[in-house]
Parts: structure tokens; sequence; C-alpha cells
């Protein structure tokens, strides 16, 4: 498709608002399920550290 201008492109033959609205929602829930990952992440690695600390205090309370 070729366009004219450039608010030819922005306006993509009428489905524009449709368009760019569906590129916006995707991008948002992209970085949304980023950041949720890496909370997750965090959230595991500190669960972990404090049940190696409760066993190194276990261990050496035996």
């Amino acid at each position: 498709m070729r366009w004219e201008s450039w608010a030819d492109f922005w306006a993509m033959g009428g489905y524009g608002l449709y368009v760019w609205g569906s590129m916006g929602v995707t991008f948002l829930l992209m970085a949304l399920e980023v950041f949720l990952a890496r909370q997750a992440r965090l959230r595991a690695e500190r669960e972990v550290l404090q049940t190696q600390a409760l066993n190194q205090q276990d261990g050496e309370a035996a």
C-alpha cells in the first residue's frame, strides 16, 4: 500500500484508530507481562533465600 503523506499513513485508509489502538494495547500488555514476570522472579528468589536461611538456622541449632 502506498501513502501519499504521513497523514495518510497514520489514518491507515480509515482504520488508523483500530490499527494504532491495537498496536498500543498490544505494546502495553507485553510491557505488563515483562513487569509481572520480573516481579514473580524476584518474589521466588526472595522465598528461596528465606528458605535457605531457615534451613541453615535449623542445621546450626541441631
